[in-house]
């Protein structure tokens, strides 16, 4: 088969980015990617045989989100980027300089060469943590691309910072020096779906938790959710559709309250989620926990809070159909346990 053109995905050894790589190789595309350390390709190489056949078009290159070395030669011939890479801990750090420092500066950089290389269009993940937030806690309606966090409200941190400011950053290169550059921006809300190994989104510590019976309820936290499988088809849209450039996509679908996935996986997973809390915990008690757990601490200024997300505009412009969240929670769950990341 004849390749459909070459494909350069940042971040290749990262959650989102290892199902872009593999959908682009499934379609006919030649693929570069860039990792921090080429040491970690035969890993790489062997999570993406989870879920794909077709690596031979996959090569790799070593690249940073905060240095030049090894971007030019990267991007060289390629057609598209995808620039996937952004920082996401599960901790968030004492320095907010840590996250937005490389999310921005990384973003900069893959679109200053990507346009020097003669790039048609650069994809970025954003997130929808670039919309929801700073407007002044739960909203009656559903979020969309119209809406930009307010990055310098209280009711945000570090990372939700970090994806506005790359964000506008990357939409003000292209107005002020993109030449003819253009971009497709992704903003995925909570991702979970299948696991490749230990390197996943964030998103899926809390079904992990819950499998393991860390909660002795459920936190009143709620989140949108998508499926990295749906993030990384709509990527790939928005880089050939005609339509997509200059444009900003909502990758969200369905608000479940942590109770609401706890009791997705009781049903679909019988004893293997016999963990999985039956009540509620009050949101005054969890406050307490968050100083003990650093993980609930970066989540709980989202104690008893609603963000809906609109795809209607991925839906109707790229013709995205996401799958139903119910399955991407079960296909989670079942893929942590496979893994042997959660035990039952």
């Amino acid at each position: 088969m004849a390749s459909k053109g070459l494909v350069l995905v940042t971040g290749g050894s990262g959650y989102i980015g290892g199902y872009v790589i593999a959908q682009l190789l499934d379609a006919g595309y030649h693929v570069r990617t860039t990792i921090r350390n080429l040491g970690r390709e035969p890993e790489v190489r062997e999570a993406l045989k989870k879920i794909t056949p077709n690596l031979d078009n996959l090569t790799f290159f070593a690249a940073d989100l905060t240095r030049d070395d090894g971007w030019a030669e990267a991007v060289e011939g390629v057609d598209y980027v995808q620039h996937v890479a952004s920082p996401f801990p599960a901790v968030m750090p004492k320095d907010e300089n840590e996250l937005i420092g490389p999310a921005r500066e990384g973003a900069l950089r893959a679109l200053r060469f990507a346009r020097d290389a003669g790039v048609k269009r650069v994809v970025m993940t954003s997130s929808m943590a670039a919309i929801s937030y700073g407007h002044g806690g739960s909203q009656t309606r559903a979020y969309n691309e119209a809406d930009w966090t307010n990055e310098a409200s209280p009711d945000t941190g570090a990372y939700i910072r970090s994806k506005t400011i790359a964000e506008r950053a990357a939409w003000d290169f292209i107005k002020a020096e993109g030449g003819t550059l253009e971009l497709s921006t992704i903003c995925p809300s909570a991702v979970l779906g299948p696991i490749l190994g230990p390197d996943f989104s964030t998103s899926i510590l809390l079904v992990q938790k819950l499998l393991n019976g860390d909660f002795p309820g459920s936190p009143r936290l709620g989140f949108s959710l998508v499926d990295v499988r749906d993030v990384a088809d709509l990527h790939i849209r928005a880089m050939t559709h005609e339509k997509a450039a200059g444009e900003r996509f909502l990758a969200a679908c369905d608000f479940y309250w942590v109770e609401d996935v706890a009791r997705v996986l009781r049903e679909d997973l019988g004893t293997q989620a016999r963990k999985a809390p039956t009540g509620r915990l009050p949101s005054w008690l969890v406050r307490i926990i968050a100083n003990f757990d650093p993980v609930i601490r970066g989540v709980a200024f989202e104690l008893d809070k609603v963000r809906m997300a609109d795809n209607t505009k991925a839906k109707t412009l790229l013709g995205w159909t996401p799958r139903d969240v119910r399955t991407s929670i079960t296909d989670t769950a079942r893929s942590l346990i496979r893994e042997g990341i959660v035990r039952v």
